[in-house]
Order: structure tokens, then sequence, then C-alpha cells
């Protein structure tokens, strides 16, 4: 009697998936609920994630042409510049006055530009939909915790609530590529509820800069959605533009805030402030101040406290010229080249990077380890939806009569 051939499981076929579920766990649940306790859960939880998913893709092969696609990454008119831009901040480190702290951020954004380009490399190219279904479990039960803290004012782990406000933040980082997610599979009532309750939760928290980084998302997935060729191209022009021409909102808007606010009106002061830092040393808006100036200099009293914190001010004060028009470039090809081939992910791609820019202005701390690590998260979970698109539809059963 033949015995039929039995299939025997592949161990590293199995510990693949396993790494790779618990890795994505990480990444679209963990991450946003535990932001909303401590502070640092972001920076512990995401390299974590990118180890177990690069383990998975070791063991099952999906780390296949990892040299040509990121030889095109490098190649591409954002890639370049954004070696560029990391050439220059390297390079800063030459006339930095704080070279200790100077070298300690650089080191740190080198370490998540790594971690951001293995994570990349190490996503599978089809992505299960089970595993990208946990991104809008995850955010609404963060939306849900963060609306109870809120609603108690934080937890005594979190007596100032500084953990619950970068908890927002993630939060609301997070939104667009679970609305994304439910929006390509025609979930729209759900990715609606989850919008709600992220914006509820936004709204309850004190003083916090989600809210207003929130809307700013929520108007361009609007027009996007109306208009995606408009969105898009509006969204890139504005951020691309506001950073090349930031050395001169200070002059453009100081006059009109004379006008309507207070004579000592914290904004008027920091336009002041500005304005007195251009023409106090003009040639340094060519070189910059190098990196870690900007926070280091108002400590040390070298420039006025009452200086913006926005990051447009601060990449002008610390890498000048070079540094911004390489990231103007880096945010233009980006935004531009969002979405590819998927025009179903244009609006919440576009929100996010709205949301995120929104955010940086409003000044919540860009030079901090957790924010560029946030930042790496939500690229490699849009990556993720994008990779999760290659059906969009089931196949029909069609039934045939036997002649």
């Amino acid at each position: 009697m033949v015995r039929p051939l039995s299939h025997t499981a592949d161990p590293s076929t199995d510990a693949a998936a396993l790494f790779r579920r618990l890795g994505f766990a990480l990444l679209f649940f963990a991450i946003p609920m535990g932001a909303l306790f401590t502070r640092r859960a972001v920076v512990v939880l995401a390299p974590i994630a990118v180890v177990l998913l690069v383990l998975a893709a070791a063991l099952d092969g999906n780390a296949k042409r990892s040299g040509d696609r990121l030889t095109a990454i490098v190649l591409s008119p954002g890639g370049l510049a954004g070696v560029i831009l990391l050439l220059w901040t390297g390079l800063s480190l030459v006339w930095t006055p704080f070279l200790p702290q100077a070298s300690e951020r650089a080191l740190n954004i080198a370490g998540m530009a790594l971690m951001a380009l293995a994570g990349y490399l190490a996503l599978p190219e089809r992505m299960r939909s089970a595993n990208l279904y946990l991104l809008p479990v995850g955010v609404m039960c963060a939306a849900v915790t963060g609306t109870v803290l809120a609603l108690r004012g934080g937890t005594s782990f979190d007596p100032e609530g500084q953990s619950l406000e970068r908890g927002m933040i993630v939060l609301v980082l997070l939104l667009w590529p679970a609305v994304t997610w439910l929006h390509s599979r025609g979930r729209n009532l759900e990715s609606l509820v989850a919008a709600l309750a992220v914006a509820g939760a936004a709204f309850f928290t004190t003083d916090s800069p989600a809210l207003y980084g929130l809307a700013a998302g929520a108007v361009i997935f609007a027009l996007t959605t109306a208009l995606p060729w408009f969105g898009s191209r509006l969204t890139a022009v504005a951020m691309a533009g506001l950073l090349l021409l930031a050395p001169l909102l200070p002059f453009i808007l100081a006059p009109v805030a004379r006008m309507v606010l207070r004579p000592r009106s914290p904004l008027l002061a920091s336009l002041d402030a500005w304005q007195t830092i251009i023409l106090k040393e003009p040639l340094r808006l060519v070189t910059g101040h190098g990196l870690e100036t900007a926070l280091r200099s108002r400590i040390v009293g070298s420039i006025s406290s009452a200086a913006p914190s926005t990051f447009l001010f601060e990449i002008w004060y610390e890498l000048g010229l070079v540094g911004a028009v390489a990231g103007a470039v880096l945010l233009y090809r980006a935004a531009m080249g969002a979405g590819g081939e998927r025009p179903i992910l244009g609006p919440g791609i576009m929100a996010a990077f709205a949301t995120a820019y929104a955010l940086g202005c409003l000044g919540i701390g860009t030079a901090l380890v957790w924010w560029f690590t946030a930042l790496v998260v939500v690229v490699l979970v849009f990556v993720a939806i994008e990779r999760g698109q290659y059906r969009t539809t089931r196949p029909k059963a069609i039934l045939r009569r036997r002649s």
C-alpha cells in the first residue's frame, strides 16, 4: 500500500510568520496604546518591531532584491536630497559650539534613518489583511483609552500629562494610515468612527497641539479626496515653499501681528526675536550655526528665550540654506511621489503629511528622538498598507453546467 506524501510544516516559515505578526502587533497596537502611558514607548517598541520584521524577512526569504530596492531609493531625487541633508547635518558638527550634544543627536538621526531603511526592506511584498486590521483596532482602543485618561486628568504615573500629550500626537499621526486602510477596503463608516473617536480624545486633552494637527490633516484629506491632483500638489508646494521662504516670515508677519495683537504678545515677541537673529548674522543663513544650537543657545542665553521653537526656524538656524533646500526637495518629492499607482491612498498620505508638518510648525520638539521614531513608524505603516493593496476584490465563483 502506497502512503500519500505528507506535507510537513516548515519551521522557519512558521517562525517568520510569528515574528512578523508580533512585529506588526507592536507597530499597530502596542505603540498607540503604550504611548499614552509612557513617553518612551515609541522609542523602545519601534526598534524591537523592526528587528522582528528583519528576522522574519531573513527566515522566509522576503529580503530578496534588497540591494536593488535600496539603490532605487538612494538614487531617486528625494533619496539624494535626503542623503545630502544627512551629510550636511554631519558636516555641521565641525562648527557647532555644542559638539557632545550635537554628536549624540546626529547619531540618533542616523540610527532612525537606518531603522527606517531596515524596516522598509524587511516588509513583505504582499501584506496580509489580518495583520493590517490590527492598526484600526489599535487606534480605536487607544482613542477610547485616551479619552478616559483625558477626562480623568491623566494617571498617577504621568501627573503632568506629558505622556498623554505625546501619546495623542502619536495617535493622530497613526489615525491617517488607519483611515486609509479602512477606506481602501470600502469600510468608510468604520473609518469615520475611528476619526471621530480620535478627534474626541484630542479635544478632551488639555492644551494639546494634537487637535490642531488633526484639523490640518482633515482639511487636506477632504481636499485631496475631492481634487486628488490639486490636493497633493498643494501639500507638496506648501511644505517646500514654507521651508524655503521661512526667513521672510518674521518680516511679513510681524507688521500684521502688531496691528491685531497686544504689544507683549508671545507671538509678536517670537517674531521680533527671529528678525533680530537674522539681521544680526545674515551670513549665517548660508551655513547655519550647527546642529543642536537652536535649543542649546536658548539655554545658555546666546539667543533670546522668546525665539521660536518651530522647526522652520530651527532648520534655518542650525543647517542654513543648504539644509533648508535639501529638506524642501525631500518633502516635495516625497509628497509628489506618495501613493504611487494607488490613488486611493493619496488622501490619507497627504493628510499625514499635513498633520506632521503642522505639528512641526507648532513647535512640539521635532529634534527629540521620539518624534523621529514616530515619523518612521508612520512611514513603515503606509508602506505596509500600500503592499496590502495587491487585491481589492474577491474573485467571483463561476458555476458551469456539465455537458
